[in-house]
């Protein structure tokens, strides 16, 4: 019984030496197919961060538009001039009260 399972490893393992090119091909195969499943996966996490990347930048573009707009409608002369006459109770000052100063 025990020559027969000695027997028997042996022959698995001539019929392994004498296959080992085929069985290194195929461990190969099967190498080169988890690496594209791999690199196909990391390829579309890329794209989705790209594109949630540009989705951002869109929208900061937008909201800069609308600062600008802001900022341009807030330094006008007649809005400062508006603000300063309700907030902080100015008056523009009569041509009687100017006085000119001229220099020597």
């Amino acid at each position: 019984m025990a020559t027969k399972n000695v027997v028997l490893v042996s022959d698995i393992w001539h019929d392994i030496r004498r296959h080992l090119l085929i069985y290194g091909i195929l461990v190969l195969v099967v190498g080169s197919a988890f690496a594209v499943i791999y690199f196909t996966h990391l390829n579309r996490q890329t794209t989705s961060a790209i594109e949630v990347l540009l989705t951002e930048r869109d929208a900061l573009e937008n909201e800069w538009r609308n600062l600008l707009l802001e900022q341009n409608s807030l330094a006008e002369h007649s809005a400062i001039e508006s603000r300063a006459e309700k907030q902080l109770n100015m008056a523009r000052p009569g041509a009687s009260s100017e006085i000119i100063i001229k220099l020597p």
